[in-house]
């Protein structure tokens, strides 16, 4: 009987990798067909930190004034991708989900449709060859890489960060002569791939030499209520105010840098790009102010988690005025070697930043010790296993006044832990 069942189970494996592979190519094919049929502009987006809100910072410019096309989830993969090119897609559900947008795709491509002009496009790398699949379905027009960092996310199948650039720096490789790639100005490690495209280079920034640059940043409070950020946008001599609610970190200017760089390749000038950047709406998630219960309130930054922007996070949290910085941070998920490494790091950093600290996973033990080493006192250090732990005793502990940023890997679920603690 057991060599029945591991039989069933092989030959039940292999029949959902052949599906899974039938729709793969599917879906390639369609997409191809479909860029071939209605030729709109691409504009491609990767890097480890940053991607998403740069995607939406790009469609908040380039909304106003084209068709685009954006997806809302974080469809970056092999069928992601595909999704977003096929339509508008924003989930996937239903039995028959996949069989209906095969159909409605074929439909499209044989009988002509209004179809988006530009289609911004995330593109996510795991391992090594996902730059290369996902190119081959759509190579862009204008790329953007956003930031990768000394310890990249999702570099668990690499042998270090200067093979994850490399992977990445494909899609800035892959740009016709008359493209445009984007580069982040004060990342050493993207500056240093500029030599890789044959395309128009345009980089961007808060250091000086950046050729659309940030200045003046703040993040801007009401007494103690969090507002959001504002700061300017120069190029060629000129500059505008920029003003973006609801939302904090100096990634927020990155992506607004990297959407102003975009809309200048497009013809925009500087007031329509921040007219446009006044639309911003961020992702949820994704360092989002949310008024919390006893009066405080959260830093929502639980979608995801990588060293680079959990050094970000809690520098921004050190910012910011509260009566105590308070932090739930759950495990960094795919940085294989330099796990141990990077969660020490954070608890050396957090050790300097907070009054109190959470800690959620098997990993973010190691955020413990390293903010012990660093002086922060055992008692005001809490550690479980999972969110649903968590979510309780971070509730009690809260004072009025506290700053609570929350963060760690998707798989972590610390989405949990916000809404026990939010005020409805």
């Amino acid at each position: 009987m057991k060599n029945k069942g591991k039989e069933y189970k092989f030959v039940k494996n292999k029949l959902k990798q052949f599906l899974l592979n039938a729709l793969r190519w599917t879906l390639k094919e369609l997409s191809e067909l479909t860029i071939w049929r209605y030729r709109p502009g691409i504009v491609g987006i990767t890097g480890s930190v940053g991607k998403t809100s740069a995607k939406f910072a790009i469609a908040a410019v380039l909304g106003r004034e084209r068709s685009i096309r954006y997806a809302k989830g974080n469809f970056n993969n092999e069928l992601g991708l595909p999704l977003t090119i096929l339509g508008a897609w924003e989930k996937i559900e239903g039995k028959f989900f996949w069989l209906k947008v095969i159909f409605v795709s074929i439909w499209r491509v044989i009988y002509k449709i209004n179809y988006p002009e530009i289609l911004i496009l995330e593109y996510g790398v795991d391992r090594p060859g996902d730059m290369k699949y996902l190119l081959s379905i759509a190579r862009p027009n204008v790329a953007i890489i956003t930031a990768i960092g000394e310890i990249p996310a999702h570099v668990e199948f690499f042998s270090g960060a200067e093979d994850v650039a490399k992977e990445k720096s494909k899609i800035i490789e892959s740009l016709p002569a008359a493209g445009f790639a984007i580069l982040n100005y004060d990342d050493e490690t993207i500056i240093d791939l500029k030599e890789r495209t044959r395309a128009h280079v345009v980089t961007f920034g808060f250091e000086k030499g950046a050729g659309v640059r940030v200045t003046g940043f703040e993040q801007k409070s009401d007494g103690a209520r969090p507002v959001g950020v504002s700061f300017k946008l120069e190029y060629g001599g000129s500059f505008v105010p920029v003003r973006l609610d609801g939302v904090y970190g100096r990634v927020q200017g990155y992506a607004a840098a990297a959407a102003a760089s975009v809309g200048l390749i497009f013809g925009m000038n500087l007031v329509k790009i921040s007219e446009g950047l006044s639309h911003y709406e961020p992702a949820s998630h994704r360092m989002n102010i949310v008024p919390g219960v006893k009066s405080t309130y959260i830093l929502d930054d639980v979608y995801n988690a990588s060293p680079a922007s959990v050094y970000a996070a809690l520098d921004t949290l050190r910012t910011l005025p509260a009566v105590r910085r308070v932090a739930v941070l759950g495990d960094m998920l795919e940085i294989g070697k330099y796990t141990m490494q990077a969660h020490e790091k954070v608890g050396a950093i957090a050790a300097k930043v907070l009054d109190v600290l959470f800690v959620v996973g098997p990993r973010a033990k190691f955020i413990a010790d390293g903010a012990r080493s660093g002086g922060m006192a055992k008692r005001n250090i809490f550690e479980f296993d999972s969110a649903a732990e968590a979510a309780p005793k971070v509730q009690e502990i809260l004072r009025k006044g506290d700053l609570v940023l929350v963060k760690g890997s998707h798989a972590m679920k610390l989405e949990k832990v916000v809404e026990e603690i939010r005020a409805f």
